[in-house]
This record gives C-alpha cells, sequence and structure tokens, in this order.
C-alpha cells in the first residue's frame, strides 16, 4: 500500500457586525445573518449585570423574535458574570444545564450577551457541548468589544491560572452593539481602551497616533471617538486572528499579547482584585521601559505611551507587581515561564520598535525587569 499525503485547507467564516440597537425592528443587522430558509432555535444568555442597566432587554428580545418566525426563542437565561463566572465551574455547569434542559444542538444557537469573562464561559459551554453549538456573541464592554469579543478563544480559570481550561471556536457571529458601552462605569469603559492602545502599538503606529490626539475625547468618553475607537481596535484584532497566519495560535508569536506575560500573573498575584485591564496598563508599561532601558525603542517614544495610559487614567503601577516568594525573588518573574507553559515551545514575549512595530525576544532579563518594576514604583505608586 502506497502512503498518500493530503494537506486539506480548512476555511471559517468570522461575521463581525458593528451597529447599536440591534433589538429594534428597524435595525436589519440581525435579520441579514440569519437565513430565512433555516428554521433553528435559539437559546440566549444575559449576564445580570446587563439586565441591572438595562431592565427591558429582555422583552425587547422577546418581541424581536416574535418579528422572526423561523428562529424559535427556547429561553432567556440570566447568569452571574464578571471574573467570578471565570473562577469556578459553576456558572459553565448552569450554561450546559440550560443547553441540555431546552434539546440545544447543533442546528441550534447560542446568544450570549456580557462582558468578556462571560462570553469565554458561555462560549467554552458552546464549543464543547455535543462538540461545538454555533454561537453569537454580544459583546456589552470596551474590552469585549475592542478586543476578545472578536476572538475566537473561550475558557475558564483552573488550578490558579487563567483560561486553564478551554478551546478554540470560531463563532457564529460577533455583533457589536454600541448602546451597551454606555451601561458600564466610566472607569470601566476608558480601562478598556487598553487593548486598543495595545494593538495601535503591535499593529499600526498610525492608530496609535490617533489614540494620541484624541486621548482627551477618549478619556472624556465622547460617544463618535470612543465607538470609533473601538471598532478600529476589533478590526485590528480580527484581521490579525484570520490573517496572520496562526488564528488558533499553535507558533510561538502572540503580539496581541503584548504586556500580557506579567498582566497574567499580577491577575493572579491579586487574587483578581486587578482587572484584565488594569493590569494589562501596567504590563503594557513595563514591557515599554524594558524595551527602552534596553535600547530597542526610543526613550521619548516610550514616554509618549506611558503618557497616553496616564491621560486615559490608567493605572502605571499597583504592589501585586511587588509581591516575592518566600525566597525573596518576585513572584511576577514567574510569569514568565508560566506564560511559556500556557503557550507551550519557545519564550516568546513582543516586544517594539517604534510605535507600531513589533519583534519577538525569546530571554529576558529579570534583573532590568526589576529595575523597570522600581522604576514603576518610584514614578507612579
Amino acid at each position: 500500500m502506497s502512503e498518500l499525503d493530503l494537506d486539506i485547507p480548512i476555511t471559517f467564516k468570522h461575521r463581525i457586525r458593528f451597529s447599536k440597537d440591534v433589538f429594534s425592528s428597524e435595525n436589519q443587522t440581525l435579520p441579514r445573518l440569519f437565513p430565512t430558509e433555516a428554521e433553528a432555535k435559539v437559546i440566549v444568555f444575559v449576564e445580570n449585570e446587563i439586565l441591572v442597566h438595562f431592565p427591558q432587554l429582555e422583552q425587547e428580545i422577546q418581541t424581536w423574535f416574535q418579528s422572526v418566525p423561523h428562529l424559535t426563542l427556547t429561553t432567556i437565561t440570566r447568569a452571574e458574570g464578571g471574573e467570578y463566572c471565570k473562577r469556578s465551574e459553576v456558572v459553565c455547569r448552569e450554561v450546559m444545564d440550560a443547553i441540555e434542559r431546552h434539546k440545544i444542538d447543533r442546528h441550534s444557537y447560542v446568544w450570549v450577551i456580557g462582558g468578556g469573562a462571560f462570553l469565554d464561559v458561555v462560549g467554552f459551554a458552546a464549543a464543547t457541548a455535543h462538540r461545538g453549538i454555533r454561537l453569537v456573541r454580544f459583546p456589552t464592554t470596551t474590552l469585549s468589544q475592542d478586543d476578545s469579543g472578536v476572538g475566537v478563544k473561550n475558557g475558564i480559570n483552573l488550578y490558579k491560572k487563567k483560561n486553564f481550561l478551554g478551546a478554540f471556536a470560531v463563532p457564529y457571529a460577533v455583533v457589536n452593539d454600541f448602546r451597551f458601552l454606555y451601561s458600564q462605569p466610566a472607569h470601566i469603559c476608558r480601562d478598556g481602551l487598553v487593548e486598543a492602545v495595545k494593538v495601535a502599538l503591535v499593529k499600526d503606529g498610525a492608530f496609535f497616533e490617533w489614540i494620541e490626539s484624541h486621548v482627551t475625547q477618549l478619556a472624556a468618553l465622547e460617544p463618535a471617538v470612543l465607538e470609533e475607537c473601538v471598532e478600529r481596535s476589533a478590526i485590528l484584532h480580527a484581521r490579525h486572528i484570520a490573517l496572520g497566519g496562526d488564528p488558533f495560535e499553535m507558533g510561538s508569536s502572540r503580539p496581541l499579547d503584548y504586556g500580557h506575560w506579567a498582566a497574567h500573573k499580577a491577575e493572579q498575584l491579586s487574587d483578581f482584585r486587578l482587572s484584565h485591564a488594569q493590569a494589562v496598563s501596567i504590563g503594557i508599561a513595563l514591557d515599554t521601559i524594558y524595551a527602552s532601558k534596553m535600547g530597542f525603542l526610543a526613550p521619548d517614544k516610550a514616554e509618549r505611551i506611558l503618557s497616553v495610559l496616564q491621560a486615559l487614567q490608567m493605572p502605571l503601577w499597583d504592589d501585586a507587581f511587588a509581591l516575592k516568594n518566600a525566597d525573596g525573588s518576585y513572584a511576577l518573574i514567574d510569569g514568565l515561564d508560566e506564560f511559556r507553559e500556557h503557550l507551550g515551545g519557545r519564550l516568546t514575549i513582543m516586544l517594539l520598535r517604534d510605535h507600531g512595530v513589533g519583534f519577538d525576544i525569546h530571554e529576558i532579563d529579570d534583573a532590568v525587569v526589576i529595575e523597570c518594576l522600581h522604576e514603576l514604583e518610584q514614578r507612579f505608586s
């Protein structure tokens, strides 16, 4: 018998939509996503916090489904969101129980409305129930609309590690409804812009300059500028995932994780008192100063990055970054090995040569990292 080698490409359609008030009868964003010839059941999961700000949302959803007879709404299920839902299997199990109870199958849809952590948990349940149910994400926070919500990852924390249990799964669609942005407290809305700063720094220097020139309006959360920033960030993230050649992160380079190796560890060290956005802001500051000290990034360009983060009222220091192990070593440094372990393969950290120009390194000088921590603490604590 002769050997036969097959290399068959598999493509996915990644539908991302930007709109406002998508459950309005005049808005055609959702009807265009679902072919009228295909009947299907839909189960909707909504984060509790969203219903506090939009108590009429359940009725709006029910009314919308009445006008779309080929889609059958089985139930709207509320659940707890935020980091709580990722820290145990409780909410994930609640989602799976509801999927089983309402007989949701691969010809059905799971809709999820909430912030990034809630999308992660419901998305993981949808990706694993029946080996995959079609998922429609409705991100509601700045952080989820400009970054994680348009991605292809999901998961929950385990063994005190972020996203230890998870899967890659391309959602059927992502619907960024800008209406939801204004349900957040102002500081959380601003903090979420850190991922826009990040993707601009590694992918698009002109976008960083745009953020820099509009930083006052962004800090004030002026709607037109905020929505443009969120949309441009989401598109850059989605293009990297779809066109960057490694959508499921099988390689070692992770440009969209700039500043994240320290952020993930600091979240853990703070027992998740630090939000992801806050930790990423400090992680970006740390890696920016490191790149400057190592001679990769011009000092004036590093200072411009720090100034933008400050102008957006994001933190540049937290004591969690200075916690030490029993032997006196900095606990944060352990995050380097955990970052490598989560990805596998060779340690690969993204740094900057310029705004919009990232490059990979494979070794970090611990002593210089500690110098950078001292500088951040002295300047911004």
